[in-house]
């Protein structure tokens, strides 16, 4: 399929971004597309939310599937929408970013971006069946500091609605493997939320929740104190589910 045709199946005025957020050794991460590109005879390398624009044979949550199943080879990633901007300077924050676009054939209209969170566990038994695109790689969220376009205030507000939806929902799970320690799961909300959490306080919250309980298993081939493995019950956790999931403060 050549170029042309592929801009021709595209809407040039609607777009989606995916912050995929992932948890690994204690950090919250988040997948980034890296963007060389030479302007006025320098070449600079700068980082993006991966995206593209909207298909006309597709809605919304099927163009961000798309793109997540594009830069990770993996379906059904836990996908939400959050956020819809169309302010008409949005694409002129950086004279390289216009260039950018036009090196690609894409239109230089106004283009309203729909953004999605999404969540990948990357634990290192999973890590093995991921496909990622070359220009792919993790960062740390808290050393992202610069993106291209407004990519930096779309990080930072899926972060905040993140924060939010930790403790209303148990989405915490999407990030962690099957079977979990109770440090794993504090450190989780801790890194999410960015708050130091009482280790006691914590275990007695979760100890009340009837939808995470310990399994017969423990860590195998650690330097310290082998502890126990739990799992979450997405069934148990329908039947006695109430408006808030959890608290950390």
């Amino acid at each position: 399929m050549s170029d042309s045709t592929v801009l021709e199946n595209l809407n040039p005025h609607v777009s989606v971004d995916c912050v995929v957020f992932g948890f690994e050794f204690g950090k919250l991460d988040i997948l980034l597309i890296e963007r060389n590109i030479e302007f006025e005879g320098k070449v600079y390398r700068d980082l993006k939310l991966p995206g593209d624009l909207v298909r006309k044979d597709e809605d919304l949550d099927t163009a961000a599937s798309r793109v997540l199943t594009e830069l990770t080879g993996l379906d059904n990633i836990y996908l939400k929408q959050f956020l819809a901007i169309g302010s008409p300077g949005r694409l002129l924050r950086q004279p390289r970013d216009m260039e950018w676009l036009r090196t690609i054939g894409h239109p230089e209209e106004i283009v309203v971006t729909v953004a999605y969170y999404s969540l990948i566990n990357i634990d290192q038994d999973k890590a093995a069946n991921y496909i990622l695109q070359k220009n792919a790689c993790w960062y740390a969220v808290s050393e992202v500091t610069e993106l291209a376009f407004d990519h930096l205030s779309i990080l930072q507000k899926a972060l905040q609605v993140l924060r939010t939806d930790l403790n209303l929902k148990p989405i915490a799970f999407e990030l962690l493997p099957p079977k979990f320690t109770l440090r794993q799961l504090q450190q989780l909300y801790e890194v999410i939320s960015g708050l130091k959490l009482d280790k006691r306080n914590f275990r007695k919250k979760v100890a009340g929740l009837p939808f995470i309980a310990p399994i017969n298993e423990k860590q195998v081939d650690v330097s310290h104190k082998p502890a126990r493995y739990y799992s979450f019950s997405h069934k148990i956790y329908l039947k006695t589910k109430k408006d808030s999931f959890y608290s950390a403060t």
